[in-house]
């Protein structure tokens, strides 16, 4: 019952807060010996209900608490957990990257954070812009996440999909193949379908569910950036996913 109560009062302080706290913090507030609250943090934490920001010591609520009731947004907390992972992403990469966190929001792209290197280009990625995911390195990391019945859904009509430049799949059977390929090697690119003169790379994050709750993108100039460091960018882009992963699931 103790322990109950004291783990009822941490998402209750969390909530409260409106933001992550210490360890030391919620141990003060609620008046529960530190080695104690860590290991309830620790249990909280492994279900779902709890993250931990490491750069900031601190623990916040997850998506789990946000569908009982949370009114803080997913995005949010996701951009959250995500900002110092593309910080890192832009701060390694081998050539100027912009970074970018994406969200579905039905068959288009949100994106929910942003990180510009030096000398990087100008994108279209402003947080809050929408793009349709199928033109989207980070939306077909996405839609290739999802269950097959779900895409569909999201994509129910044989007409012509959408076009920017008169680039990227113009059915759903060229989109689906496109998809096959994303799954086989596990992360996204387009080439110039959003803008002419960039190329992006990108990878999906999951949920403790498997779902695809984002999406980690670099996008660069197509021109300044060979065979060879696409695949360095590919890579890294695959690795902070993961990260972002982890720091979703606690796993």
């Amino acid at each position: 019952m103790p322990a109950a109560r004291s783990a009822l009062g941490v998402l209750r302080v969390l909530a409260a807060r409106g933001g992550p706290l210490r360890a030391t913090t919620l141990a003060r507030e609620l008046d529960v010996p530190r080695s104690s609250m860590y290991q309830l943090l620790e249990v909280l934490r492994d279900e779902g209900f709890v993250v931990h920001y490491p750069e900031d010591r601190t623990y916040g609520l997850s998506d789990v608490v946000a569908q009982l009731g949370s009114a803080a947004s997913a995005s949010e907390r996701i951009g959250r957990l995500a900002r110092p992972l593309l910080e890192r992403l832009v701060a390694s990469a081998p050539a100027p990257v912009v970074a970018h966190l994406a969200v579905l929001g039905g068959s288009d792209v949100v994106y929910a954070g942003r990180v510009q290197g030096f000398r990087a280009p100008t994108t279209v990625s402003e947080v809050g812009v929408r793009l349709p995911a199928h033109l989207t390195a980070t939306g077909r990391a996405m839609l290739a996440a999802l269950p097959r019945p779900q895409l569909r859904a999201l994509y129910p009509s044989r007409d012509a999909l959408t076009h920017r430049n008169a680039s990227g799949p113009s059915t759903l059977s060229e989109l689906d193949a496109l998809l096959n390929v994303v799954r086989d090697r596990g992360w996204a690119s387009e080439d110039g379908d959003v803008t002419p003169e960039y190329a992006s790379v990108g990878a999906a994050a999951l949920d403790r569910n498997g779902y695809p709750a984002a999406a980690i993108g670099v996008t660069f100039l197509r021109a300044a950036v060979g065979e060879s460091v696409r695949n360095e960018l590919s890579a890294a882009t695959v690795e902070t996913a993961a990260a972002l992963t982890s720091r979703l699931t606690g796993r």
